[in-house]
């Protein structure tokens, strides 16, 4: 038999709670359930690779922040592009007010002054520095906090 996947609903924010808490569950009850995809772009859901949605259904019994199965199956062409890494800093554009997340100034909030796609950098200028002196990080050690084109409407 082929294997289906299914969405399941979450609360927001709580998709890797619910994903852990099914893993937990299905390595103990040994639930048909392959595979689980908590897709960074769709907030709110988890998606499930199961032998069917009985399965699912099992495995979400008493997990916390789980709301339910939507109906019917997802096609896998429709959550190929989940599986493909984007790099972060496809995502950031000079300006934008970034929270670094790791390093030696984590915790401190910046200005992006310029991105490197291909090196996967970021420059930032610290808010808190006496001189704005330029700090490159790597793209995955910051957050956005807030994005140009809302700094502008807001201004």
């Amino acid at each position: 038999m082929e294997s289906k996947i299914y969405a399941v609903r979450t609360t927001i924010g709580q998709e890797r709670s619910v994903a852990d808490m099914m893993t937990a569950r299905i390595g103990r009850e040994h639930f048909e359930v392959y595979s689980i995809l908590v897709p960074h772009d769709i907030r709110g859901y988890v998606m499930a690779e199961a032998l069917n949605k009985t399965e699912i259904e099992k495995s979400l019994r008493g997990v916390s922040h789980a709301k339910g199965i939507v109906e019917g199956e997802i096609a896998l062409a429709d959550i190929e592009k989940f599986f493909e890494p984007k790099p972060m800093v496809t995502k950031v554009d000079t300006g934008d007010i970034v929270e670094l997340i790791s390093g030696p100034f984590k915790g401190e909030k910046a200005r992006v002054v310029r991105v490197d796609v291909k090196k996967e950098e970021i420059t930032v200028e610290l808010f808190e520095a006496t001189v704005p002196i330029p700090v490159t990080v790597k793209g995955d050690s910051i957050k956005v906090v807030r994005k140009e084109a809302e700094n502008e409407a807001n201004d």
